[in-house]
């Protein structure tokens, strides 16, 4: 099954993750729907001194947002905002320095480990930073979102969740071998295909149109977006589709390891 699964990823990326994947959906994106000014709104946003991060921030910045860099490292982000400040004529940007994978210290860079690797507090740095530290992060938010004019939270994802199924009761790979398969097989893509993947403003395009678009303030929340469309997060016949009581159970592991 794994070997479907990544077949199938490796095929689903081919068509739709490369420059021309890209240029063939935006062929029906309504221009408009980015035609919005942003001044007066604030903006959060974490892995923002590089990549997509950088390409989000960047763009709204352009239309007038007020945006908070949250980043790890200091001179990249403090080199990344001056480029911001720049470009974007924009003065309203502003850098936190906070690492999402320690967790009580609360950045959504998303990380991939080819090994299994445990931060300070004794947690695996993936889930501690893609997972739990975005929880735990959004939840200490809840109260100021809650205060705000039509608040959005996006969380961006990779596409090669599509091949992972939630595994409630190991969701910190300590239980058996750490499988670095699907790991291999986005590096593998991303070496093969470097020059034919998206650019990091069209990688961005989406996760802009969903912080900023009256159009996606009208799509349902909670659901997985691609090329400003609601997809499946599943891949057909991957088996990867969790059941309620494994989401369930997955809550209560975060509530937890949040305490």
């Amino acid at each position: 099954m794994s070997l479907y699964r990544n077949s199938a990823w490796f095929l689903k990326g081919l068509t739709e993750f490369t420059r021309n994947g890209y240029l063939a959906a935006s062929k029906r994106f309504v221009e408009k729907d980015l035609e919005v000014s942003m001044a007066g709104r604030s903006f959060m946003i974490t892995g923002a001194n590089s990549g997509i991060g950088r390409a989000t921030a960047m763009a709204i910045a352009k239309k007038g947002g007020s945006v908070h860099m949250v980043c790890r490292n200091k001179d990249k982000a403090e080199e990344a905002r001056a480029d911001i400040v720049k470009e974007s004529g924009n003065k309203e940007i502003f850098v936190h320095i906070l690492d999402l994978s320690e967790t009580k210290k609360i950045n959504n860079a998303g990380c991939i480990m080819s090994d299994r690797e445990e931060n300070t507090e004794g947690l695996e740095k993936s889930f501690a930073s893609n997972v739990l530290g975005v929880y735990i992060l959004t939840k200490s938010l809840i109260a100021l979102l809650e205060k705000s004019a039509e608040p959005r939270v996006i969380t961006v994802s990779s596409g090669g969740m599509l091949v992972q199924k939630l595994r409630s009761g190991n969701l910190q790979s300590d239980r058996g071998r750490y499988d670095g398969a699907m790991v291999y097989a986005q590096h593998k893509f991303h070496s093969s295909m470097k020059e034919s993947l998206r650019t990091p403003e069209q990688g961005a395009d989406t996760a802009v149109w969903l912080a900023v678009s009256d159009a996606a303030a009208t799509m349902p929340s909670g659901h997985f977006y691609q090329d400003r469309k609601m997809v499946s997060a599943h891949l057909p016949l991957a088996w990867t589709r969790s059941s309620q009581l494994e989401e369930q159970n997955s809550a209560i592991m975060r509530e937890e390891k949040e305490k």
